[in-house]
């Protein structure tokens, strides 16, 4: 039988999703200190079946794969996707902002990040207030969303100094965030 072009696709789509599962128990399973035989007996499933959804040969339902995170100590969370949109300003700068404003993990959030050659410790305020500054004026987007903190960068917001026009690109973004966490400006 000849599949259409969508038809491949789909099916590429899925087994990617089935790898990208696997590798969430796996993970889940070594952060719990779990082995294969331990974490299928307390999920209720076998420990050959957890193995092929392991190794993206089988997918699980929504709720075995629940079952199968709680087990192990996680949840099965939906977070909303962020993506950067790049705009270019009106002095023709190039500034990449994000859908949205999210929170990282604390080790992210409060690590480190080498910007335009120089090295920032984000637990540190003043450095993370000059850090946030070169990252807004020219970060890329993948630092952007691996060092910007949304709490964060709210906290430090009236406190950046920015060029008007990249303040300007991101001013909603954060307008919006305060406005939903019921933060006055």
């Amino acid at each position: 039988m000849v599949s259409s072009p969508l038809e491949r696709a789909l099916r590429q789509d899925v087994a990617l999703w089935a790898r990208r599962g696997g590798l969430l128990f796996k993970q889940a399973r070594h952060a719990a200190s779990l082995n294969q035989k331990a974490l299928a007996s307390v999920s209720g499933t076998s420990r050959t079946t957890l193995s092929a959804y392991e190794h993206g040969r089988k997918s699980p339902t929504l709720e075995t794969a629940g079952r199968i995170l709680d087990a192990a100590g996680f949840r099965l969370v939906l977070e909303a996707k962020v993506e950067c949109v790049t705009r270019v300003t009106g002095e023709g700068r190039t500034v990449h902002v994000p859908s949205r404003l999210s929170r990282l993990p604390v080790a992210a959030a409060l690590g480190s990040v080498r910007v335009g050659g120089r090295d920032y410790d984000l637990s540190d305020r003043d450095e993370r207030r000059a850090a946030y500054t070169a990252l807004l004026c020219a970060g890329e987007p993948g630092e952007l969303l691996a060092h910007v903190d949304g709490v964060l960068l709210i906290d430090l917001w009236d406190e950046l100094v920015l060029p008007d026009d990249v303040r300007a690109e991101w001013r909603p973004l954060v307008e919006e965030a305060r406005h939903e966490a019921g933060v006055v400006n």
